[in-house]
């Protein structure tokens, strides 16, 4: 059986380009570099409960299993190598496993930009990849699961255009952007029957690998299914 399967409530992210009389892709791909494309707050944590008192302490049952563990990315300095597991990172997940899309998400944001510039953004970027709350609710209720197959991933010509006209060395060296190319996969129950849909994503992961940094970090992504190519 197959079915739309797609977010209920599919949201429109639009991004904050600071650029007044500007255009080209070299010149936005420096504002990448320099953390001024889109950057917003990180989004607010969840306030933990205050812990009862003394006297509010109850005999609890033993806690059960937690949700699983999720694969950190690789420490490695092959930029196809960490932005196709960036791309798997973020399109793996599973809505029975008690994990929410912030949680699934923290797997490439803790992986950010170790000097904390590009973090920020990037929160931002990683939240555009993830279903809406009401959405991810929907799907709950389907115990969806989402994979991707991954088609290509190549460091697109824009970029390798942008390295060659950069004679200013705006761009940092070790920065590079790989696009990637799949398909996204969701599975799922509807009136008891098991459904389907794929559907096509395409998206760049900027990233920056030796030297300068000890291993691949990612910077930030493009918006899905804008990529740079």
């Amino acid at each position: 059986m197959s079915t739309d399967f797609s977010d209920a409530a599919p949201r429109k992210r639009g991004r904050a380009l600071l650029i007044a009389g500007i255009s080209g892709t070299v010149i936005l791909l420096v504002l990448v570099g320099l953390g001024v494309y889109g950057l917003i707050d990180r989004p607010h944590e969840n306030t933990p409960a205050p812990a009862p008192t003394t006297s509010e302490q109850r005999p609890t049952a033993p806690a059960p299993s937690g949700p699983p563990d999720l694969t950190a990315l690789p420490r490695t300095n092959d930029p196809i190598r960490y932005a196709r597991a960036v791309a798997e990172a973020l399109f793996t997940w599973d809505t029975a496993s008690g994990l929410g899309p912030a949680d699934y998400g923290q797997v490439v944001l803790s992986d950010a930009d170790p000097t904390g510039t590009e973090t920020p953004g990037l929160a931002s970027d990683i939240a555009g990849y993830y279903p809406a709350s009401d959405a991810w609710q929907q799907l709950t209720g389907h115990a969806t699961t989402q994979h991707l197959t991954i088609a290509d991933a190549v460091v697109p010509d824009a970029w390798a255009d942008a390295v060659a006209q950069d004679r200013s060395g705006t761009l940092v060296e070790g920065m590079i952007a790989v696009t990637i190319d799949g398909t996204r996969h969701r599975t799922g129950t509807v009136s008891g029957q098991e459904a389907t849909s794929e559907h096509p994503v395409s998206f760049t992961v900027f990233l920056a690998c030796e030297p300068a940094f000890e291993s691949c970090h990612t910077l930030r992504l493009s918006e899905l299914d804008n990529p740079l190519r």
